[in-house]
């Protein structure tokens, strides 16, 4: 068979029938001018990328004659391992004139072509159809005889620009940002100490929407009922929900293994990650071995890769503070020695400095009117959900109203913005309440803002402010509610806990813990970076008009972003003489030498004082945590960058510490994944490395640099770049 010049990508096509009067040469699918108009060019020219809702334009060659109007021609969409007209997953419909019901049904209508023998068809997807990877079939009836071909393959995604899919958004700007931004910003630190940490998403690099498809064939819904599955890809409520347990490993082979252990032999740090791209391609190219390792972030980072190359309007969200509660009773227990140490816990309630999580943007269709709009998703294995370690999505707008009685996961998440906190002191068998802190959850909610890299705080999105009428009000409701939704959704614990029935009276009338007349507060100097010492100031103050002598009991340990304490390295006691109503000033300082040894890798301390009247015995507490900053690397463009042309860049980075620095390794990723040596570093000395790279795509692109040594974690740098395509060189 010859084909015509000029013509791109042209399939040949499979007969299954006799051979009748009109007959097909060949199909061009127009895949790059479909692609643009379908805003998918970046994943790749070779096949039609189309968005659900939105038509693609086919041209059908003919041998012989061309297409006439007594002609008939049927396309036939088939999507999964078992098509059926019934679930939605084959649909045969005409050729022919008609507006499309962009809704209900496929549409497809013919026009005249450039050339004698050949027919322009535009095919029109439904808005409600089910995403996936198609087959696109045709049946040509001509002369009492039928000819079926198949035409090839196509891919549909989820489509936020048309108004009938259940993920549209009105917004140009917010479409920009949560479908087709392919970069962004990751929270992290504690809620005095906000930093952003830059992520490489990639959702449009080419090979990417393959693997997002293979993960939804991996997972156990698939497997168990793969008709079933590929009908329900139609809902993103059901998409989200499958991708929410496959991003993790722990019910299949899901892309990543959580570790928390701060033991990551065999695999990658969680704090080393810079981008998406790495994680998916290697648990592509392993066959669906789990990648090691990943924290709270890293799942959130390709849950939102996932979600926005599907279609699927997505940011990463961090909670500042964020409960991990598992006994229903919205309070989460923290334990101190009569030191002030804070104490590890067999139980598995918890406060987060931080933790992260997903928020999509969908119609709830399966919920009350009310509910539509930004959906939680959390990837990291916490809690089971119906069988499997996944949660949501839950509406935003539910958590805010203390609606836990809606599905998916409502319990949970309402329970990581808005538990208490109680503080009670371990004295050998006798158990001590030190404080009841309504407002320790659930703070500086963030997210990156649309269009810019400035921090948007979306609490109130999530609760009233603390301390209202109306967030006390919500926050009973919450803990009365005890019925789950309908019998066949079973929430994270299997159903709604016990504790959740506990009388909202008993908890009204719970007494606040007696406290000390007396005032700790503890304030940093100023913020400090790995290698410099700490610098503190502890105010202590009697608030009675009597004088008082206090015992101070004051420590530090390293702690884990999750919570989890290490064993104090420093402790001291004090003795503290207090004149009626006098304030007094204690300055403190914790060397480098000191704490340098005990940091983890989330760079995180902990910092107590615990104060003890010596007439009343009564006891108060303050406590600090503090995040060490990292040092910066300086990242320099040497030149102009142009796509497909090598420029220079210049990495400078120096030694905070007063020790030499080995085993150092660069690692960058955004325009390509390039590695160079720079060790060792001397004491408190400047180095740096010119390194070229080769931008593959034009347009603004981030690049991520990542400086990794044995003294300390992960050192992490970005720069936004501006690549000139070749009509602007």
């Amino acid at each position: 068979m010859r084909w015509a010049p000029g013509i791109a990508q042209q399939s040949p096509l499979t007969s299954f029938c006799s051979l009748v009067e009109l007959q097909l040469a060949f199909i061009t699918w127009h895949s790059t001018k479909n692609n643009l108009q379908h805003r998918t060019a970046e994943m790749g020219g070779q096949q039609v990328i189309a968005r659900r809702g939105q038509p693609f334009t086919i041209t059908l060659h003919f041998q012989g004659r061309g297409y006439l109007h007594g002609d008939s021609l049927h396309l036939i969409a088939e999507t999964g391992p078992q098509p059926d007209q019934q679930a939605g997953t084959q649909s045969i419909f005409p050729v022919g004139p008609g507006q499309p019901d962009l809704k209900r049904a496929w549409r497809a209508t013919a026009s005249a072509a450039s050339g004698p023998r050949s027919t322009d068809v535009v095919v029109w997807p439904p808005a409600g159809a089910p995403i996936g990877r198609y087959q696109l079939k045709i049946r040509v009836d001509s002369d009492h005889t039928s000819k079926f071909y198949y035409l090839g393959d196509f891919i549909l995604l989820f489509n936020a620009w048309c108004p009938d899919d259940d993920v549209y958004l009105e917004s140009e700007l917010e479409r920009e940002e949560y479908v087709l931004n392919e970069q962004g910003l990751i929270y992290q630190g504690n809620k005095n100490w906000i930093r952003p940490v830059p992520w490489n998403f990639g959702q449009f690099e080419e090979g990417i929407v393959g693997i997002c498809l293979k993960l939804l064939d991996r997972s156990l819904h698939f497997l168990h009922d793969p008709g079933r599955d590929c009908s329900l890809r139609n809902s993103p409520v059901y998409v989200s929900r499958v991708l929410s347990a496959m991003i993790n490993s722990n019910d299949d082979n899901g892309v990543l293994l959580g570790n928390w252990s701060e033991d990551y032999s065999g695999g990658v740090r969680p704090t080393e990650w810079s981008g998406s791209i790495a994680i998916l391609t290697q648990w592509d190219h392993s066959g669906g071995r789990p990648v090691k390792y990943g924290q709270c972030w890293v799942f959130a980072a390709v849950m939102c890769t996932v979600l926005r190359c599907l279609g699927i309007p997505s940011r990463v969200v961090t909670n500042f503070d964020s409960g991990h509660e598992k006994d229903g009773n919205l309070i989460i227990d923290v334990f101190y020695d009569k030191a002030g140490h804070l104490l590890p816990t067999e139980s598995k309630d918890s406060i987060w400095n931080f933790h992260v999580w997903n928020e999509c943007w969908m119609a709830r269709r399966d919920l009350p009117p009310g509910y539509h709009g930004w959906q939680v998703l959390d990837a990291t294995p916490q809690e089971r959900s119906n069988g499997l370690y996944c949660c949501g999505p839950a509406p935003v707008s539910a958590i805010r109203e203390g609606d836990v009685d809606v599905r998916f996961d409502a319990p949970f998440v309402f329970s990581m913005v808005n538990a208490d906190r109680v503080a009670w002191l371990l004295d050998g068998a006798r158990k001590e309440k030190l404080q009841w802190d309504t407002s320790a959850v659930g703070n500086n909610i963030s997210t990156k803002c649309v269009g810019s890299d400035e921090r948007e705080d979306i609490t109130s999105a999530y609760k009233y402010p603390e301390g209202s009428l109306a967030e006390r009000r919500v926050f009973l409701k919450a803990l009365g509610q005890r019925q789950p939704l309908s019998p066949p959704v079973r929430y994270r614990s299997g159903v709604l806990p016990v504790a959740f029935s506990a009388s909202v009276e008993d908890r009204t009338r719970e007494p606040p813990p007696a406290m000390a007349q007396t005032s700790l507060k503890l304030q940093l100097v100023e913020s400090p970076e790995v290698g410099q010492d700490i610098q503190l100031v502890l105010a202590a103050c009697n608030l009675e008009f009597v004088h008082k002598e206090l015992k101070l009991s004051l420590s530090a340990q390293a702690v884990l972003h999750d919570g989890h304490p290490r064993p104090p390295f420093w402790q001291e006691t004090l003795y503290l003489s207090l004149r009626p109503r006098e304030e007094k000033e204690l300055p403190w300082t914790i060397s480098y030498q000191q704490y340098g040894q005990q940091l983890g890798e989330d760079k995180q301390l902990c910092v107590i004082a615990l104060g003890e009247e010596n007439t009343t015995w009564l006891k108060t507490l303050a406590e600090k945590t503090i995040t060490m900053a990292s040092p910066s690397l300086d990242i320099h463009v040497l030149a102009s960058v142009v796509v497909n042309q090598p420029f220079p860049i210049q990495v400078v980075f120096a030694n905070p510490l007063s020790e030499p620095v080995g085993n150092c390794v660069l690692t960058m990723e955004g325009s390509g994944l390039v590695k160079g040596q720079l060790g060792p570093l001397g004491p408190r000395k400047q180095t740096s490395v010119r390194l070229q790279l080769t931008p593959y795509k034009s347009g603004p692109r981030q690049l991520h640099v990542t400086l990794k040594s044995s003294q300390f974690p992960p050192v992490k740098g970005h720069k936004q770049l501006q690549v000139i395509g070749f009509r602007n060189a």
